[in-house]
């Protein structure tokens, strides 16, 4: 993890707060340290709409359950046979997505024992890919496919409806796991670090984009048409692989093992995130996955982001199609000269970007700080345009300095034809250092307190 952070926090943010509509959220800019109950329920954003949001609320004893390892988790998340029924699950230390049920923990070499990297690489020319390259290469191919789908059966956790999942203490989380919440709907998850899996068979594609570009496949969390879902306190990270530290590939860059921390796609509906911490990672966040996806994702995709912290994400924080997206009081660093996770903007010669707008997105960005630094460094990398015509900032600083990032993009009106205060209650930290203090202090996992059973 970038940082570590304590557990005990003194100074309240809602001294600096302003009521934008109703009463002061209690889940939300409330002082750190406050406990994280099983029965709590989302009470800002786009998660409060509907029915609500408060998982597995309500769960019998018999639903409640403390595990440790990967076959509890799983066992627990189905219930008995009872998937869909409100379930709480105390997670306590890390549970590993690689682990077997004996105890042992899979490497690469176990998915696709025959597969190599620079095989794999050697076989792709100024043509593409040639299974006749060398007599090996389709031997690799098929590998790292086996490889691959071997992977995603091993790791990928289904997390379903009516589920709240709590981390105990400071270390709880997940890594090497896949986590989807596929046709779920009610579901919470608070107080985790998540490290994002390594895919093994990440692929290259030469003939996507100028330069070519790595495809990984999996993420660290996967909303796929879901509905009501609150994500809080998380941390959520590259860890222990930074892809500065990966083998360089055949654009003379580090291969790029990971994909995204957070996906949010075909459909998924009423989404609040509080409270988290985005750390050290390219592509981060992603709303709605294709300009082609209107039949599913149009009128939906409603995302709330509320006193979130993102420290050397270089991409989507987040890319945005569809959705009404509310980005509110969040905490943006990174430098040009990152040991780990360098950020060039595209006006210092790189790609990096923090707010995405995308096909038919709607985006409200409100009082946000963003502190990127180093040579060449300059506030265009606060919000990149891909045919978005509508976008509003309010309020924001770069640098310490007041910006209205709604004119650092052409072709967009700030009449974005909906107020996040009309569709639900939310405080706005109004002054820089508050909302600065608030990221760097009080958000990601152990920053709650949960109580075992």
């Amino acid at each position: 993890m970038r940082r570590r952070l304590g557990t005990t926090i003194l100074v309240a943010a809602a001294a600096t707060a302003t009521v934008i509509s109703g009463a002061i959220s209690p889940a939300a800019y409330a002082d750190p340290g406050i406990e994280a109950r099983p029965d709590d329920a989302a009470t800002i954003g786009w998660a409060t709409s509907g029915p609500g949001t408060d998982g597995g609320a309500g769960a019998t004893a018999s639903s409640t359950y403390v595990v440790t390892d990967r076959a509890q988790l799983l066992a627990a998340l189905d219930n008995g046979g009872r998937r869909d029924e409100p379930k709480v699950i105390y997670v306590v230390g890390t549970i590993h997505g690689n682990e077997t049920a004996d105890g042992r923990l899979l490497t690469a070499a176990d998915y696709a024992p025959s597969y190599d990297l620079d095989k794999y690489l050697s076989c792709f020319g100024p043509d593409g890919w040639s299974d006749s390259r060398h007599p090996y290469c389709g031997d690799q191919r098929r590998a790292r496919v086996t490889g691959s789908n071997n992977l995603k059966r091993q790791i990928e956790i289904s997390v379903p409806s009516n589920t709240t999942l709590l981390g105990v203490g400071e270390d709880a989380g997940f890594d090497s796991a896949y986590l989807v919440l596929h046709l779920a709907s009610d579901v919470v998850v608070r107080n985790l670090t998540i490290e994002a899996p390594l895919d093994h068979f990440t692929s290259w594609d030469p003939s996507d984009g100028e330069d070519g570009s790595w495809n990984a496949r999996f993420d660290a969390v996967s909303l796929v048409t879901a509905r009501n879902v609150w994500l809080d306190h998380l941390t959520l990270t590259d860890g222990r692989y930074p892809d500065s530290s990966a083998p360089l590939g055949p654009d003379g860059k580090p291969v790029n093992f990971h994909d995204g921390l957070l996906d949010i796609k075909d459909g998924s509906d009423f989404v609040t995130v509080t409270d988290s911490q985005f750390l050290d990672h390219d592509k981060a966040i992603l709303i709605g996955s294709g300009d082609d996806n209107a039949d599913t994702d149009a009128g939906r995709l409603r995302v709330t982001f509320a006193g979130n912290a993102f420290d050397g994400v270089c991409q989507r924080a987040p890319r945005v199609r569809f959705g009404k997206v509310h980005v509110v009081n969040n905490y943006y660093s990174g430098s040009v000269m990152d040991p780990t996770s360098p950020l060039r903007s595209t006006a210092a010669g790189g790609h990096c970007y923090y707010i995405g707008l995308g096909h038919e997105s709607s985006v409200v960005s409100e009082r946000n700080v963003f502190d990127y630094t180093g040579p060449g460094a300059d506030e265009s990398i606060i919000v990149e345009n891909w045919n978005a015509d509508r976008f509003v900032d309010r309020g924001s600083w770069f640098r310490g300095e007041p910006v209205d990032a709604s004119t650092l993009v052409d072709g967009v009106t700030d009449d974005v034809g909906w107020e996040p205060a009309e569709e639900y209650e939310y405080v706005a930290l109004t002054e820089h250092d508050a909302v600065k203090w608030h990221g760097k202090h009080a958000t990601g996992a152990g920053e709650v307190l949960v109580t075992l059973p």
